[in-house]
């Protein structure tokens, strides 16, 4: 199967990445869903779920994350990226927001993810990348410093929105070498989307103009090293194939 390769602007990345998902979701008439690392924020509301009449479980590794969702969704507490982990039941579509980049073993959890996916279901993620400067401080510097920066930044609710540790494996724009290294657990890749730009430095106008004046160029001359968000839509493969 050959990669779809695009690029795009952050403005647009998480509109487009929650189509993307309730097109598939009607595209492909998929009825079991599950939301890896959703806590306390899934990313389908219960209106919609309601309303396209799918079955849809968050999974967390974190209990307490999950108590703060809502109640009428179905909730699973697990390590997804964990040898060990198993779920009883398969799902049609899974994915993630925001999430890969805090797992270290990042290539178990893919692993994991394509176990118990339905014959040729679907997975996707979106996360943040490495070598946006952001996030590249985010990870070289320590947790203390890292969270009082984003307290500077970008301030959040800290009871709905927990700051965790980032590792970014796997965590880049769309590279050869990883689709190769998806194609590897038994993925098709179907498309990978980089986005560029972020709104880190609204604070500051001089660097804010400075670092919209290089998103606009990177989106004339794009390279997949220098994204800022990405996300990837993954087939499961046949076993025919």
């Amino acid at each position: 199967m050959k990669t779809i390769i695009r690029y795009g602007k952050y403005e647009d990345s998480a509109q487009e990445f929650e189509n993307i998902l309730k097109d598939t979701i009607a595209q492909y008439g998929y009825k079991n869903i599950l939301d890896v690392g959703a806590g306390a924020n899934p990313a389908l509301n219960e209106n919609f779920i309601r309303c396209a009449e799918i079955d849809y479980t968050i999974l967390d590794i974190s209990e307490a994350q999950l108590q703060k969702a809502p109640k009428n969704y179905h909730k699973i507490v697990a390590d997804a990226a964990s040898p060990n982990f198993i779920v009883d039941k398969k799902f049609d579509l899974v994915f993630s927001r925001m999430v890969v980049g805090h797992i270290k073993e990042v290539e178990q959890f893919h692993k994991n993810m394509q176990k118990i996916l339905t014959e040729e279901g679907m997975a996707i993620h979106f996360f943040s990348t490495l070598y946006s400067f952001p996030f590249f401080v985010n990870y070289i510097l320590h947790e203390k410093i890292t969270n009082k920066l984003l307290d500077i930044f970008a301030p959040r609710d800290k009871y709905k929105h927990a700051k965790l540790p980032a590792y970014y494996n796997w965590c880049r724009g769309p590279l050869l070498s990883l689709i190769r290294k998806y194609n590897s657990l038994g993925y098709d890749v179907v498309e990978y989307v980089g986005y560029f730009g972020h709104d880190y430095y609204e604070k500051f106008k001089f660097i804010n103009e400075l670092h919209k004046i290089n998103t606009r160029y990177l989106l004339i001359k794009p390279s997949a090293l220098l994204t800022s968000y990405a996300f990837v839509i993954l087939k499961k493969k046949s076993e025919e194939t």
